[in-house]
């Protein structure tokens, strides 16, 4: 009797699991469904719900995007398409329909590219590669080991695994372990966000005094401070300020 337990909670899990699978499905064909039908409102909600539950889903943001474009929603179609590159951030076809909507912003502030370096550590530590770079990290440490494992019990093999290699293998190692924590960490603490209101006023430290300049809604900002309801942000030109948290969607 005891051993039939364990069995069939494997059994009940195997079956819901089977169920949000086929439920995903549905959602999924109905949502497409009503997208090519031109049914943009009732492809939303179907898209809304499977984003709910399937949040790292860069396709189903993808799709939220262009609903939201069919349905003139600039703003949240930029925040879905900004979600889907978070996820995945060679994703082409996201990165195409991101351009073409954030061209349909009135007094579109430009972006400024970051310095070389900076572009290079971020797209090294982008949020998606904390896997890749743990992976990598596992790769020269077995190496290690089976190098100490070798030179202990080898002699002969000193020469040929000099201790220089094992300094070369914990170098490659240890590299690849920091690019992996902050990989992880802006994964974990994503810090981008989007404008949803037009002519937010971006305020001076003090919060007081007229505003510093108008956000048109759409603009991707930076945040890099929280206080209270206050958030400081970078804008795409460089400039910062402090926007009120009620005017952004963290991405």
């Amino acid at each position: 009797m005891k051993k039939t337990v364990p069995f069939f909670i494997a059994l009940l899990l195997s079956a819901l699991h089977s169920l949000a699978i086929v439920g995903y499905t549905q959602l999924w064909d109905k949502g497409n469904n009503f997208y090519l039908q031109k049914q943009y409102d009732s492809a939303l909600v179907y898209y809304e719900q499977i984003a709910a539950t399937k949040p790292r889903n860069p396709e189903i943001y993808y799709n939220l995007g262009n609903t939201y474009y069919r349905l003139n929603k600039i703003p949240n179609s930029i925040l879905n398409y900004e979600r889907a590159l978070r996820f995945d951030p060679r994703y082409k076809d996201a990165q195409e329909n991101l351009a073409l909507a954030r061209g349909r912003i009135a007094n579109n502030i430009p972006y400024s590219k970051d310095i070389f370096f900076i572009q290079w550590w971020d797209s090294l530590t982008e949020a998606g590669k904390s896997t890749l770079w743990s992976i990598g990290a596992l790769i020269p440490f077995c190496l290690i080991i089976i190098a100490m494992i070798i030179r202990r019990f080898n002699s002969a093999s000193v020469a040929f695994l000099p201790g220089q290699l094992l300094g070369i293998l914990w170098l490659v190692c240890i590299s690849f372990l920091v690019l992996a924590y902050f990989s992880s960490v802006h994964n974990q603490q994503y810090d981008g966000a989007v404008v949803m209101f037009n002519d937010a006023p971006l305020m001076n430290p003090t919060l007081k005094g007229k505003p510093v300049t108008l956000v048109p809604e759409g603009t991707t900002v930076k945040v890099l401070d929280v206080k209270s309801n206050w958030a400081e942000v970078r804008l795409p030109d460089g400039r910062t300020g402090w926007l009120q948290m009620s005017v952004m969607e963290k991405i």
